[in-house]
């Protein structure tokens, strides 16, 4: 027998000409597969049921973080929906899906943007985001396809991921209250030519590197698009705090605004500092000519913050043109690494080039070389 999804609806007392609320059952929440995105709210809604119900609508129009219920309408890209450990759950037609509306900005898959409306859309991250897709690289399939039932609301209102969220940007935990502007523990911020360069698993040698040295590491990853495959692998690493944009409240930071990115990597820094943590380590996704991380490199605030950089590159080209950048931006290139130094070739290519030191990717989990890169005193 097929699940209900509503079981009553009635014009909401603010908005009765333009909304239309839907009471959710218990048996339809019980069904709804939370993401990773939404995992601080599904947490409520299942705790909770009875607090929370659905808007629909055709003059409502979805913002970013806001969160949806949607049904699986046709499988494509992502087969696979992350669930709030990161866990891969399969996907099939007809299920029920709580995800968040986000802007999404990946060259090796789609390019999209948050609808006008809550028509039908798109899966555009396996991590939970619900967009609309606009381009997408030749090489994949289409993007799965969702129905939207309606956006989850509480007490009337739409509810949004930052409503959950366990930090804030502009709030800080008591403990990162208590910190300087400068926060005076070591900062090394990795950043890569582009997506899959191999930021993430050069970080994670290095959290692994400086843990193997006897240091308590806290890691983050400050941009991006939310999913649970970076932070997990942190964790592995041996980071004694993770965290990541999506526990402020941010599905992804593509199409946010600058100042508040800026903010949201000083805020991360601060909280994985009060963690007690002898080095901070932050992964900037994306490449060097991506908006929000372009801006970044040339904003004063960055290299306030961050003491050191290590740059991912695919190969000895995309290497030496990061190191003119890095460079240009008065930043302390401390190494390059990431996927070019899985072929031998394009690692000597760039020794011969660089004026930067080339470790291996997996050397970095070596208590010495990952050490030597710490800020000099």
């Amino acid at each position: 027998m097929g699940i209900a999804p509503i079981i009553e609806e009635h014009p909401t007392p603010s908005a009765a000409l333009s909304s239309v609320r839907q009471e959710l059952g218990a048996r339809t929440v019980a069904a709804i597969r939370t993401a990773y995105t939404t995992r601080f709210v599904g947490a409520q809604l299942q705790r909770n049921p009875g607090d929370f119900h659905l808007l629909g609508g055709a003059a409502l129009a979805p913002a970013a973080g806001d969160v949806v219920v949607a049904r699986v309408t046709e499988i494509g890209q992502h087969t696979a929906l992350q669930s709030a450990e990161g866990r891969r759950q399969k996907l099939f037609i007809g299920q029920l899906v709580l995800v968040a509306y986000g802007d999404r900005y990946a060259p090796d898959q789609f390019l999209a943007h948050v609808p006008l409306d809550l028509g039908p859309c798109q899966l555009v991250a396996g991590g939970g985001v619900a967009g609309r897709v606009e381009s997408m690289h030749a090489s994949i399939d289409a993007a799965t396809e969702l129905e939207p039932l309606g956006l989850l609301a509480r007490d009337g209102q739409v509810v949004n991921l930052a409503d959950f969220a366990p930090l804030q940007v502009h709030t800080p935990s008591a403990g990162a209250s208590a910190q300087p502007a400068r926060t005076g523990v070591p900062v090394i911020a990795v950043l890569g030519t582009s997506m899959n360069s191999g930021k993430s698993t050069t970080l994670g040698c290095l959290v692994n590197g400086l843990t193997n040295a006897g240091l308590d590491v806290a890691a983050g990853k400050a941009t991006g698009t939310g999913a649970g495959n970076d932070p997990n692998l942190f964790k592995d690493a041996g980071a004694v705090s993770v965290a990541d944009f999506t526990d402020f409240g941010y599905p992804t930071t593509y199409m946010v605004r600058y100042e508040q990115v800026r903010d949201l990597l000083v805020a991360m820094i601060r909280e994985q500092a009060a963690t007690g943590a002898d080095v901070v380590v932050i992964e900037i996704a994306d490449g060097l000519f991506q908006g929000e991380t372009s801006r970044l490199l040339n904003d004063p605030v960055f290299s306030l913050h961050v003491d050191r950089v290590v740059f991912s590159a695919q190969d000895a080209l995309g290497a030496l043109a990061g190191e003119q950048i890095l460079r240009a931006a008065g930043l302390d290139l401390a190494a390059v690494s990431g996927r070019l130094t899985a072929s031998p070739l394009a690692a000597e290519e760039a020794r011969a080039n660089l004026r930067t030191q080339v470790i291996d990717t997996f050397e970095l989990c070596d208590p010495q070389v990952a050490t030597a890169l710490l800020p000099r005193s």
